[in-house]
């Protein structure tokens, strides 16, 4: 047993998230442990960044879809925002497996990389004289085929970390991927007092506003990263113990580890956190996707003011985000983990339902320019003559619930009371449930690799981001908010009742194995 001013130096020099091991190969200097954790973070900068390009034009995708092509409709939106996570889906085990072969450096610029291009092809989407529609897909793939980079962000941090910081490190990751998705909107926020037109750079047939902007930003943010990597950025590994290792030795330790842990993972709890974790990520995906056609068929709001108004209110959740964040962190150690993940569902699934619309006040009607005489049905005549407005006799274009849609004629309008309660509750659970999946997540895993396992949770979250917007545009587009909501309640009900059955399982590795310790005692 060493003394303990030998501990004393031992923990001066590790810190506080080192684990402090009694029985040390190779003691970790404290500049290699500076040098490990600088790249940690800057991982956890990428990790923020790569969110942001997802959310960072969430706001204005639809209008400026209008803008560009008349042919597009709510939902193809959906198909676009989906294009997203679809391309992270597929690049995710791509960058992984390269990340496993050669040094994460090279996955990480290439992704981040073809990221800046993709930002800068939507930019120039309005360009084409047709099929506008289908190079904004394209584009917003190709942002999500960079995207991929989480994998190996995950599993940088993975085996850079001892089995003691793991699970802190990964709630960090969640977090600022959290933050990200948050706080993407408030830079769309601070660009759209740029308005519709902008200014165009002629030469290179570059328009600048508050649709484009957004993405420009995203680029030269890219670039920023590219050059943080390439100056400050190292791969360090270490064992589950914390000791430093190269590559071959980290293999063998993890294989050793491996070989001597008792017990095995609990695949129930596994799938079973999967699950809800994909329930989290696809409830924030169509609120997020429905937020501005909602708003904008609610309450008439233009293309600008949606823009504006829904980039505050997603502001205004991402300081309470931060709020929720530090709060978790304090309930979760007086509670648990998984008390705090089961609240958050049920403050979600309270947000939804507040959502419903109720009451005889209906949304104004948009009603479209008429031809050949063809005239709306005469029991609608007084609302005609006091709602029509046709686009020829007018600069800007019709506002209201259209007549598309036909739920717009009997649906109550959803009050603004109902929507900032609403907003306030979904804010408040999204964040909580977030971070305590992943830490439930990394605590079930215990020292077994996690690579693996990352995978399947980042490719369950990628497809909650796919099927969150086409599920919610279309259900929204044909049925209305009714359905759309009603639907999500019960989606939210079944993972709750999920929770309930497997909520004894989920718990730490070591604790389940009594006798199995994260660090030698």
């Amino acid at each position: 047993m060493a003394s303990p001013g030998v501990e004393a130096e031992r923990e001066a020099l590790l810190g506080d998230h080192t684990s402090r091991s009694r029985e040390w190969d190779i003691i970790e200097t404290q500049e290699h442990y500076k040098s490990r954790w600088r790249s940690i973070r800057i991982l956890y900068l990428t990790m923020f960044l790569s969110s942001v390009g997802f959310s960072i034009v969430i706001m204005s995708i639809w209008p400026y879809l209008q803008k560009i092509d008349q042919t597009a409709d709510a939902r193809f939106l959906g198909w676009i925002i989906a294009s997203f996570s679809l391309g992270q889906m597929v690049a995710s085990p791509i960058f992984g497996l390269w990340s496993n072969y050669r040094p994460r450096r090279e996955p990480l610029i290439i992704s981040i990389f073809i990221s800046v291009a993709a930002n800068c092809l939507y930019a120039y989407v309005h360009v084409p004289a047709s099929h506008n529609k289908y190079y904004m897909l394209i584009a917003r793939g190709l942002v999500g085929f960079g995207a991929g980079n989480v994998a190996v962000v995950r599993s940088y941090v993975a085996g850079a970390t001892s089995l003691q910081e793991r699970t802190s490190s990964m709630a960090n990751t969640s977090t600022c991927q959290a933050l990200g998705f948050i706080l993407g909107p408030v830079f769309q926020t601070c660009f759209a007092l740029i308005g519709d037109k902008g200014v165009t750079w002629d030469v290179i047939k570059l328009q600048i506003n508050m649709y484009t902007a957004p993405v420009l930003l995203g680029a030269f943010l890219g670039v920023l990263n590219i050059v943080l990597i390439l100056a400050a950025f190292r791969e360090h590994r270490v064992d589950d113990s914390g000791r430093p290792c190269n590559s071959i030795n980290f293999e063998a330790a993890n294989t050793d580890e491996v070989q001597i842990s008792q017990g095995s993972i609990d695949q129930i709890a596994v799938v079973s956190t999967n699950v809800l974790f994909f329930v989290v990520l696809f409830i924030f995906a169509l609120f997020e996707t429905i937020l501005t056609p909602l708003t904008m068929d609610m309450y008439a709001w233009t293309q600008e003011q949606a823009v504006l108004y829904n980039g505050i209110i997603l502001a205004g959740l991402g300081v309470e985000a931060v709020v929720v964040f530090l709060g978790v962190k304090l309930l979760s150690k007086m509670i648990g983990e998984r008390a705090v993940l089961l609240g958050g569902l049920l403050v979600i699934w309270a947000g939804f339902f507040i959502l419903l619309p109720w009451g005889n006040q209906f949304p104004k009607i948009q009603w479209k320019d008429l031809h050949n005489n063809s005239i709306p049905n005469a029991t609608f005549g007084e609302i005609i003559i006091g709602l029509w407005k046709s686009p020829r006799d007018q600069n800007e274009l019709p506002t209201g619930c259209p007549i598309e849609q036909a739920w717009c004629l009997y649906t109550p309008v959803i009050h603004m009371a109902q929507f900032f309660t609403s907003v306030v509750f979904i804010g408040m659970g999204y964040p909580a449930c977030n971070v305590m999946s992943y830490t439930l997540y990394s605590k079930i895993l215990g020292p077994k690799p996690q690579g693996v396992y990352m995978g399947w949770l980042t490719a369950s979250g990628s497809g909650a981001r796919i099927l969150g917007p086409v599920f919610i545009s279309h259900v929204y587009s044909y049925l209305g908010p009714r359905w759309a909501f009603g639907l999500v309640c019960g989606i939210v009900l079944l993972a709750i009742a999920l929770l309930g059955v497997v909520y004894k399982r989920l718990v730490a590795f070591s604790v389940r194995y009594g006798g199995i310790q994260e660090s030698p005692s």
